[in-house]
């Protein structure tokens, strides 16, 4: 009776939930001369995604404790073939493939799957590299990436939603070397972050970071922050969106002397995946652009999020945050979660959708995908 509680209750505060498939794909909104179709379906809970260079997509699923890996045979932007590679993990949430290798973050440790391109559907040699995270569910699905310099880069919460932590271990993104060794805090202060990536260009790391709750509808803004060097101090729990203290800790520092956000998003949009295109496929005004996935409000009382937005500079040299692709909750009915992203070998623009149970594919006109 609980469980359905529960479930009620979760299903008002979304107030209602669909799903996105092929027949209503049509509701998704893009700029001209884009296109949308379903790449993959049929894996619930579809979360992070990684991609080897000959293209095999790589989705956790921490709900099921499972990690597939996704195999378009033949390139025509359609899977063929869908295998398991693990399952009954501790909520396997971050990937990241590097030299052949698919490193898998669960709650409480990070997982090395070695030459897993190689070996897909044959007993795979997994080790643990590093089994000292914190076991707290409570913004406990990792997020990892894999740096310009080699090292291993996960982002660890603040087991709350605000709340004086342990600011050396808790609110903050680690780095380690590939062999989980050399672990040393990178970045501090940061709530909870569900994506970064690095520019391709300056090698600088870009991330964001979820706003607490239960301010209201329209405070805090969920933040866009860059990290360029080690041991920037982003305010959590004392600071929000660069100038608003929290009305309980900001008495004890306030705002002074910690990194401001690059851009805001909005508040509650729950800003996830985040990625720079790299590829060569779409228009060269998106070339290096930020593009972020909003998995959308949980608690809001008119809905916020639930798109994908791409970021930009203008002339001035000043960030700017557009809508890119929308349509996953129309008069507050939700019909899907954009929560990761990815840039395939061919410059498609792959997103997750837990919600759905699909991974997208966007792309611009009718690119040709012959050998």
């Amino acid at each position: 009776m609980l469980r359905m509680l529960l479930l009620v209750s979760f299903f008002n505060l979304c107030g209602g939930l669909s799903g996105i498939n092929a027949q209503n794909l049509d509701q998704i909104r893009l700029p001209k001369g884009f296109e949308i179709d379903i790449f993959a379906e049929n894996i619930p809970g579809a979360r992070s995604l990684a991609i080897s260079p000959a293209g095999i997509l790589f989705v956790s699923a921490p709900n099921s404790g499972k990690v597939y890996a996704l195999i378009d045979k033949n390139q025509d932007g359609k899977i063929e073939k869908t295998v398991v590679l693990a399952t009954r993990l501790n909520a396997p949430n971050g990937l990241a493939f590097f030299e052949g290798d698919l490193y898998v973050a669960e709650i409480d440790r990070i997982l090395r799957f070695k030459s897993v391109e190689k070996n897909i559907g044959a007993d795979l040699s997994v080790s643990v590299i590093f089994s000292k995270l914190p076991n707290d569910r409570h913004h406990g699905y990792r997020v990892i990436g894999i740096g310009p310099d080699k090292k291993l880069y996960v982002g660890i919460g603040a087991p709350c939603n605000v709340c004086l932590i342990d600011r050396k271990n808790f609110g903050v993104i680690k780095r380690l070397n590939l062999d989980g060794t050399e672990v040393e805090t990178f970045a501090y202060g940061v709530r909870n972050t569900v994506g970064f990536d690095w520019d391709p260009i300056t090698g600088e790391l870009w991330f964001n970071d979820h706003g607490r709750d239960w301010l209201g509808d329209d405070l805090p803004s969920d933040e866009l922050n860059h990290a360029p060097v080690a041991n920037l101090d982003f305010g959590f729990p004392y600071c929000h969106q660069g100038d608003l203290p929290d009305p309980e800790f900001g008495s004890e520092r306030g705002c002074e002397g910690f990194v401001a956000p690059q851009l805001n998003h909005g508040a509650h949009v729950a800003p996830d995946g985040l990625i720079f295109y790299t590829g060569k496929q779409f228009p060269s005004h998106y070339e290096n652009s930020i593009f972020v996935a909003q998995h959308g409000s949980w608690n809001r009382k008119e809905k916020n999020g639930y798109r994908v937005t791409v970021i930009s500079r203008d002339s001035d040299g000043e960030l700017k945050s557009e809508v890119f692709a929308d349509g996953w909750e129309k008069n507050n009915t939700v019909y899907g979660r954009p929560v990761d992203l990815i840039v395939s070998p061919s410059g498609d623009l792959l997103l997750s959708d837990d919600q759905s149970g699909v991974i997208y594919r966007i792309f611009y006109g009718l690119p040709d995908r012959s050998p």
